[in-house]
Formats: C-alpha cells, sequence, structure tokens
C-alpha cells in the first residue's frame, strides 16, 4: 500500500555506527530488544503504512519492544488496537480528502472544515491531540494566493481545535520526486502559513526526507523553525529508504539538533524497508536515540 493510497482512505555525511551493524542488529533476540533501554530525550513513532504487510498487532509488539511508543497515521478503527497495547497515535489521520485536495482550494472549505469538525471530539475521547492536514495541489495557484486560502480555511478551525486541545499538523511533502504540484513544499511558505493562522494549534510536520529533497540545509532549518514544527518524519535520501549508511543525511546529528531546540514531541520513521522490515526498524530507532 503506497502512501498516497493509505491516506486517501481513512548534512549528509556517511554513517559509520560500529554498534548498529547488520551483524549486531541480526544476533539480537527478542528477550533482548525488550530489555532495551533507550536515552528517553527523543519519543519514537512509527508509521503504519510503511508496513502494511504486518498486522497491526504483530507491528505494535514489536514496536512496544523498542521502546517505540506511538504508530503514525492510524485512523479510527486503529486506536483501540494501539491502545491495548499502551501505545498512542502521535500523528493520527481520519479526516480531509488527502494529499491533493486541501485547504488551499476554497470551494473545498466548507467539506474540510466539517470532516475536522467530526474528528476533533472523537481525537479527545481516543487521548489524541494532533491530526495531519494538507495543502493540497497548485494546479496553477500562485503561492500566495494558496497561503491567503490556506489561512482562510483553518482560521476557521481554529476555534474548534483549541476547544478540543488539537492541534492540526500540516505536512511539508516535496513536489520534485514524489508529490507533484504539492503546495505546502518548503518550510518558509509553511512557517508563513503558521504566522497566518496565528494559533498554537496549527503547526508543521517537518518531513526530513521530503525536505532534504527540496531544500537541504536541514539542521538550520530545523532551528530557526523549530517554534512552527509539531511533528518529525525520517527517510534515507535517496530513495526512502533505511536511514543508514546507504543514504546521505546523518541522522545522530539532526536528531541532536531536534533535542536542543526542546522539542518534546514525536518522531517518526517513515521510510520503505529494503531488508527485514523490523530489523531496519530497530536499527533506525538506535541510531535516532541520542
Amino acid at each position: 500500500m503506497i502512501r498516497r493510497t493509505a491516506l486517501k482512505t481513512l548534512t549528509g555525511t556517511a554513517l559509520t555506527l560500529p554498534a548498529l551493524t547488520d551483524s549486531l542488529a541480526h544476533s539480537m533476540t527478542t528477550s533482548e530488544q525488550a530489555t532495551t533501554v533507550l536515552k528517553g530525550r527523543i519519543n519514537h513513532s512509527v508509521c503504519r503504512w510503511c508496513y502494511s504487510k504486518i498486522s497491526l498487532d504483530d507491528l505494535c509488539k514489536a514496536a512496544k519492544e523498542m521502546g517505540i511508543k506511538s504508530i503514525d497515521l492510524t485512523g479510527p478503527d486503529e486506536w483501540p488496537t494501539l491502545k491495548k497495547y499502551g501505545l498512542t497515535c502521535a500523528l493520527p489521520q481520519g479526516a480531509g480528502k488527502g494529499i491533493n485536495d486541501g485547504f488551499n482550494d476554497p470551494k473545498l472549505h466548507d467539506e474540510l472544515v466539517a470532516s475536522y469538525e467530526a474528528i476533533f471530539p472523537k481525537l479527545k475521547e481516543a487521548g489524541l491531540n494532533t491530526v495531519i492536514c494538507f495543502s493540497g495541489n497548485r494546479r496553477g495557484m500562485s503561492d500566495e494566493k494558496g497561503l491567503e486560502n490556506c489561512a482562510v480555511g483553518l482560521k476557521r478551525l481554529m476555534p474548534s481545535a483549541e476547544k478540543y486541545g488539537i492541534t492540526m499538523i500540516m505536512e511539508l511533502l516535496n513536489s520534485k520526486v514524489n508529490h507533484k504540484d504539492y503546495m505546502c513544499d518548503h518550510t518558509a511558505w509553511g512557517v508563513d502559513l503558521c504566522k497566518r493562522v496565528g494559533s498554537e494549534n496549527f503547526k508543521l510536520l517537518y518531513d526530513i526526507y521530503h525536505m532534504q529533497i527540496m531544500e537541504g540545509d536541514i539542521i538550520r532549518t530545523i532551528r530557526d523553525s523549530s517554534k512552527y514544527i509539531g511533528h518529525y518524519h525520517t527517510g534515507g535520501n535517496p530513495g526512502r529508504n533505511e536511514i543508514d549508511d546507504t543514504q546521505e543525511l546523518y541522522y545522530p546529528a539532526i536528531m541532536k539538533a531536534i533535542v536542543e531546540t526542546g522539542f518534546k514531541g514525536y518522531v517518526a520513521q517513515e521510510f520503505i524497508p529494503k531488508r527485514d522490515p523490523l530489523t531496519s526498524l530497530k536499527e533506525a530507532v538506535l541510531i535516532c536515540d541520542v
């Protein structure tokens, strides 16, 4: 299942960490994984869609053993399973019209507002406090007009979001490789939108993989824009695969920069594993546990 479908339905130096060699990762038993003690400075999550071939129950069990606290991008029908394993959903889905059709289109505002207002009480009842949203594609629209339109639509939702204690989090995605024509494809645009909406209940999902493709300069951008970032996603570039020494981003330094900003939210692994999925996920958690 690709992520676009899943959502519709509801810089770098080489990484050389001897402690994370393949031989060590493959030798770790379930018992050893269960006793792994993480440093606690990063709240770890993982995106459900990247592990769609693994049952949710099995993913929850494995996540719990790894010290992961959350399964991202799950909907209302899945939250009870997460709760059963003592996990949360740091970034839920379940409202809106997907990536391509978002708040930059005024004709969709009534439908989008109704959709999000319907899920806010469900989120609160489940003990969750965020929800993902999207700008939509440009379709010939200027960035300035898109900012104006998004701000108008999102401002309509802020009183309700504030009432239920929900933060709407708009994802920054690349429009170069994966999401052609997507509007919220640069951090500066997203930060400008946050300022126009003018509420602590609207922030950005800073996807490190996507922003590496669009603009690079990851650590400086995180430091400069931390006030407006409510969530992080990972992924190796190029390829969106493992975040190890096969790609160009050096995640330990990026995670340290995130910690230094005082960020208390979640960092979710969102890469497509090319090797054994759970082994790769365990490695990624350890790489990011700074």
